[in-house]
């Protein structure tokens, strides 16, 4: 890959329709595209040199970090292949629902350098799924009583 174009690579992630994050070994973000700033409401400028706590709610941050640890630990996430629904914050503080898919990064020596996530909103699908549940159970009870009640045929 040491003949693909920088500025390609560059392009790429910045235009990449799901937020790109790239934190070093210390936590400390060192890619932000555009994508994350319309996402999660931070500037690239503001973001970047941050550590990951801007954009994790705190009950989540000790199990957080001891996964991060663990994956850069080990070289590799228990979690590559699979997208994650879990919570993060927004600049204001709002908690929201985002699908995290996440990969270790090596430079050209195999050394880890870091950690990459790739992260898409999906709290709107996320709280309309959960109302239909929510529904499904209420009209499942209602079932269930109606179907006690009557009388044996």
């Amino acid at each position: 890959m040491a003949d693909v174009n920088a500025d390609l690579v560059a392009g790429l992630v910045s235009q990449a329709p799901d937020a790109v994050i790239f934190a070093g070994t210390d936590g400390n973000i060192q890619v932000w595209n555009e994508a994350a700033a319309a996402m999660f409401g931070h500037t690239a400028e503001q973001a970047i040199g941050q550590n990951l706590d801007l954009i994790i709610p705190e009950q989540f941050r000790e199990a957080h970090w001891k996964g991060f640890d663990r994956a850069l630990e080990a070289g590799d996430t228990k979690y590559r292949g699979q997208s994650l629904p879990t919570r993060a914050t927004r600049a204001g503080g709002e908690p929201f629902y985002v699908e995290l898919s996440f990969a270790i990064v090596r430079d050209a020596s195999g050394t880890v350098i870091g950690a990459l996530a790739h992260a898409r909103d999906i709290n709107e699908r996320f709280e309309t799924d959960r109302a239909n549940r929510r529904k499904m159970r209420e009209l499942e009870a209602e079932l269930k009583t109606l179907r006690e009640g009557a009388p044996a045929g």
